[in-house]
């Protein structure tokens, strides 16, 4: 592919370069597939997964967070402490309560 630059407007310039960023991006992209592909065949092949050979167990877990609060008025609504305070827990606040008066 024989490509005269020095024809090419500025314009032109620069969307060719945009081009071959992108052109260089996903072939590097494919080639990465294509190689944990192969990396997975091959392992499947000798009884394991990929994930167990490299020792990926994935984005581990938070367990749910326990209540520590639980609305005076209504005891269904509770919170744990974490995060943004519930409407009901700064109402009961500004009316004087402790945290420790709505506690579980």
């Amino acid at each position: 592919m024989d490509v005269n630059l020095n024809d090419l407007s500025l314009k032109d310039l620069k969307d060719l370069q945009s081009q071959v960023a992108k052109a260089i991006a996903s072939f590097e992209d494919r080639r990465k597939k294509e190689a944990v592909a192969q990396l997975e065949e091959n392992a499947r092949a000798m009884g394991f997964s990929l994930s167990e050979l490299i020792g990926v167990t994935g984005p581990k877990k938070r367990a749910p967070a326990v209540a520590k609060y639980a609305n005076p008025a209504n005891a269904a609504e509770t919170w744990s402490g974490r995060g943004r305070k519930p409407r009901w827990f700064d109402a009961a606040l500004k009316s004087g309560a402790k945290p420790e008066d709505m506690a579980i």
